[in-house]
């Protein structure tokens, strides 16, 4: 009995095995700011002051949220995110076609 048992196991995995294929799923990696390559932006660890400074008031500024305090400040083609008023990361925005 046990042996018509494997075998009848053995056939439905065999006849389910079409059905367990799936999709891949490909997502293009944008290629970030192409057109601003080599742009001058803030740098890690700069102060909000010497960013200022050096580019101008932000178009707009949100926060600060959280602890640590994060601020962004939006510009024209770039985001700056500070936390406290160190800056830690600038993000290019996408180029419009």
């Amino acid at each position: 009995m046990l042996n018509s048992w494997n075998k009848l196991f053995a056939v439905a995995l065999i006849s389910l095995a079409p059905l367990a294929t799936a999709d891949e799923l490909v997502t293009p990696v944008m290629q970030q700011g192409s057109s601003n390559a080599g742009m001058d932006t803030p740098r890690t660890g700069q102060t909000m002051s010497s960013v200022e400074k050096r580019y101008g008031s932000p178009s707009h500024v949100k926060g600060p949220v959280g602890d640590p305090p994060i601020t962004i400040w939006e510009y024209g083609s770039y985001s700056v995110y500070f936390e406290g008023d160190r800056v830690i990361h600038t993000v290019l925005k996408p180029v419009k076609p």
